[in-house]
């Protein structure tokens, strides 16, 4: 990625932050892909691009139901054109939010850490579900399993809602469990009507100068989501999801031990991967 001529405020995992002024900034998708919480030397062409794509799609698609933290500029407004061209396709200009500091996750379907609670307590982060359940089972209606937001490098921990409460007071926790559910169900129903099923998700959320909630970062792209496809999806499997499963799949054949440097990912990997990506694009938008 070429550098700009905006001041780097941030670097993630994935996307890095530039600052236009007090109020605004430039989020930039890049194509660093992370696995088990460490960022792989090889990027994944293209990624950036269509994984803004998708979540602009998603802003756009349910901004009725929430405010979102586009500012209605484009690039071209806040660089020079010639770094505009740059990242027109991966960047966006958005507002300068206060982060919630809590992922909210929204199950709809049984599988991943949500299943390993369920299989030892019945439950999920306290919330208990009813006995018989499998891998893949759909929930009786989805629900809001909140995790602690750690710093870059460790890993999330699953909190209960007593805990989201404490965390960020018992009102915001209220309003962000039923904006990420409200969220979930619509893109949920849309998502079924491509052939997709959105097995869960993880929401960002931030608070702009009013104290009004707004939904930020990504939305339902295949790094913040499972998404599995209906003609796969079969109860007590683990059906294939459009995401970076293969690079996960092959990381852990190789016999890596999931500390930073990962092993080199082959080309026909990475262009699977690209494929994946692609795909949930096409079968969204189209």
């Amino acid at each position: 990625m070429t550098e700009l001529s905006l001041k780097k405020i941030y670097s993630g995992k994935v996307r890095d932050l530039y600052e236009i002024d007090d109020k605004r900034m430039l989020m930039v998708a890049t194509d660093r892909l992370s696995a088990f919480d460490v960022i792989l030397d090889d990027p994944i062409p293209r990624k950036g691009e269509i994984l803004t794509q998708i979540s602009n799609f998603w802003f756009k698609k349910l901004a009725h139901i929430m405010p979102n933290h586009f500012t209605g500029e484009t690039v071209y407004d806040v660089l020079p054109k010639n770094e505009a061209d740059l990242v027109k396709d991966r960047a966006v200009v958005c507002k300068r939010l206060t982060p919630i500091k809590i992922e909210s996750i929204v199950r709809g379907y049984l599988t991943g850490s949500g299943l390993k609670d369920y299989k030892k307590t019945s439950t999920i982060c306290g919330l208990k579900l009813p006995e018989g359940l499998v891998e893949a089972s759909k929930l009786p209606e989805p629900i809001f399993t909140p995790s602690s937001k750690e710093e870059v490098g460790d890993h999330d921990i699953n909190i209960s809602y007593e805990e989201c409460e404490a965390k960020i007071g018992k009102e915001l926790a209220a309003k962000v469990r039923d904006s990420a559910i409200a969220l979930y169900k619509e893109a949920a129903a849309y998502a079924l009507t491509k052939g997709i099923i959105i097995c869960d998700t993880k929401f960002e959320f931030g608070l702009d100068e009013n104290g009004t909630l707004t939904l930020m970062d990504e939305v339902l792209t295949p790094d913040s989501s499972r998404f599995w496809s209906i003609d796969t999806y079969q109860e007590g499997t683990n059906p294939p999801s459009f995401d970076k499963q293969f690079v996960r799949d092959w990381l852990e054949q190789s016999g890596w031990n999931k500390q930073a440097p990962a092993p080199k990912v082959p080309a026909d990997v990475i262009q699977k991967t690209v494929d994946k990506y692609q795909e949930v694009l096409d079968l969204l938008t189209k």
